[in-house]
């Protein structure tokens, strides 16, 4: 089975309507251009104290690295990953294996307002990233006999990748990994979930996560 890999609570969303006259907002965004549109902290720290959860969001950077090591890796090229985004706002995209993510950050953060926007990003015929309609639940039931694990620096070390995933390519593996900067989980995330781990005795940045945790699947079934 391919693992199932969902960025959760990503810090991914168009600048909310409530701080859009605050001047640091309003000297880059424009109409015309996508990636003004999007919510960065390293344009709009100023204006997003007095939003909920501000130090979770407007962090598209953390997930542009997670999808390039993602969407780079050997197991997505053999056809074994299925990857998802979930947003801070709880919408939730699925991204084809064979989208090419531009690794300029602004062409990135275009993408995602334009997909925030729109709903779906296309070409031809071809959707590369589409629409999840429903919440993370739901998406956990769409597979059969799931295993979800959530990856926290809190959860309950690991000593070896062989500990982490069985020898059983039936198993439905879905693995969370927090796509934001600081804070914990929310509880909704959290009581998704009775399989809390940590794969470092040390904090590690998400797309190290990210990184090592699509390694151990490659390593325990072979997948080079």
């Amino acid at each position: 089975m391919p693992l199932i890999l969902v960025l959760v609570e990503c810090g991914i969303e168009l600048i909310p309507k409530q701080i859009r006259n605050h001047p640091s907002v309003k000297k880059n965004l424009s109409p015309k251009i996508y990636s003004s549109q999007l919510l960065d902290n390293a344009l709009h720290s100023s204006a997003m104290k007095n939003l909920k959860d501000f130090k979770k969001r407007g962090r598209p950077d953390i997930t542009h690295i997670c999808l390039l090591n993602a969407l780079g890796s050997a197991l997505n090229k053999h056809g074994d990953l299925l990857l998802y985004i979930h947003t801070i706002n709880n919408k939730i995209f699925r991204f084809s294996p064979e989208i090419r993510i531009a690794r300029n950050y602004n062409r990135f953060k275009g993408l995602m307002a334009k997909l925030l926007i729109d709903g779906s990003i296309e070409t031809g015929t071809s959707k590369l990233i589409g629409r999840f309609e429903g919440n993370l639940k739901e998406l956990i039931n769409k597979f059969e006999d799931p295993e979800v694990i959530l990856f926290s620096s809190k959860g309950t070390l690991i000593n070896s990748y062989k500990d982490l995933f069985k020898m059983d390519i039936s198993k439905n593996y879905i693995i969370f990994i927090g796509g934001f900067q600081k804070s914990s989980f929310s509880k909704d995330i959290i009581d998704l979930s009775e399989n809390i781990v940590s794969i470092s005795q040390y904090p590690l940045d998400a797309w190290v996560v990210t990184n090592r945790i699509i390694t151990y699947y490659e390593q325990t079934y072979e997948i080079l």
